[in-house]
């Protein structure tokens, strides 16, 4: 989608620096990577990645591929190279932005099935290596050794598709209404040096605070008007195709979110969303539950709405947030993607 800023764009094309002396892969690592045709994007703008980027030299070789895309263009024409080299390993050494922009890319690229997928968390937030119990100090060395023994878990992305445009997004945590408020202040909070779980849990509790303080027609608490239709094999009940304000929306695949939050319940697979009314009801009783994750049957009848479905069509004039960035509204289709395999220790 051309609107988006990509965490790809603001790539400079840093070069691999030289090798810190005395600096070498794990013996067991530089075996594996030996052994598994890889493919390596790193993204040296991450929060974390300068000695990620480094940390790839001594592995490139007739089976290892280490590419540093600068724009969209690139990472497109790096992914079809990796293809055409038949790659059985792609590693993404960045945080969940550069997950998005790389597996949005690479379903243009593989219309089948994918290569599996290792994930060296290296960005600002690294929900998606959270979930897959992939420890933040995960290294390169340790994401192929674990490639090499073969453990995997399998993740369906949310894919969000533009409406006659074809356009698709591929990433794990949708968001609309008040989160998209409450990401930009996540995102200022990184700023000031909040990282991970912490930048999104400070925003939502100023979204919360903002909300119960706020008049009923204030910014938080009125809410965007959404047109929001579940798949008919949702159990959506009365909220099943609705046309009104709604204070937000979320969807996701993750099992596990930031700070132990539960929006959707308990954990599980498949697409979950949740959708509250606007202006929220009886929020500060309300609130504690639901990031408890709380299956109370009067947040339901309150305006609070679990509901898995295998799909939803949003048609909004706000925008909406998939996985930080922030991206223009408007008729889309939400639904889970191809299965992918994950690396996992």
């Amino acid at each position: 989608m051309s609107d988006a800023v990509s965490n790809f764009q603001a790539f400079d094309g840093v070069p691999f620096p030289a090798a810190r002396r005395g600096a070498a892969p794990d013996v067991t690592a530089r075996s594996a990577a030996s052994q598994i045709r890889t493919g390596i994007i790193c993204n040296p703008k991450s929060h974390r990645n300068r000695s990620s980027v480094e940390a790839t030299r001594p592995f490139v070789s007739g089976t290892v591929l280490a590419v540093t895309p600068r724009t969209q263009a690139e990472l497109a024409a790096v992914l079809s190279d990796f293809a055409q080299h038949g790659i059985e390993l792609l590693v993404i050494d960045g945080g969940d932005g550069t997950i998005r922009d790389v597996l949005t890319a690479a379903a243009t690229v593989w219309t089948g099935a994918m290569p599996r997928v290792a994930i060296v968390p290296s960005g600002k937030t690294n929900a998606l290596a959270l979930d897959l119990g992939i420890p933040d100090h995960w290294t390169l060395d340790q994401a192929l050794a674990a490639a090499r023994d073969g453990a995997s878990i399998v993740r369906r992305p949310v894919e969000v598709e533009r409406a006659g445009t074809g356009q698709k997004l591929r990433g794990f945590l949708f968001g609309a209404g008040a989160f998209v408020e409450a990401t930009g202040l996540a995102q200022r909070a990184h700023r000031a040096g909040a990282f991970k779980g912490f930048a999104v849990g400070v925003a939502l509790s100023w979204a919360i605070v903002q909300t119960l303080f706020g008049r009923a027609s204030g910014m938080w608490r009125a809410g965007n008007r959404m047109h929001v239709r579940y798949d008919s094999a949702a159990d959506a009940g009365r909220v099943a195709d609705t046309d009104t304000h709604r204070y937000i929306l979320l969807a996701s695949t993750l099992t596990r979110m930031p700070l132990g939050v539960q929006p959707f319940g308990a954990a599980r697979d498949g697409l979950k969303t949740l959708l509250v009314d606007a202006p929220p009801r009886w929020l500060a009783a309300a609130a504690p539950l639901i990031v408890a994750g709380s299956p109370a049957k009067w947040l339901d009848r309150a305006g609070y709405h679990r509901i898995d479905t295998p799909a939803l069509d949003v048609t909004m004039e706000a925008g909406f947030i998939l996985d930080g960035e922030v991206y223009p509204g408007g008729a889309l289709t939400i639904r889970q993607a191809a299965p992918i395999s994950f690396v996992v220790p």
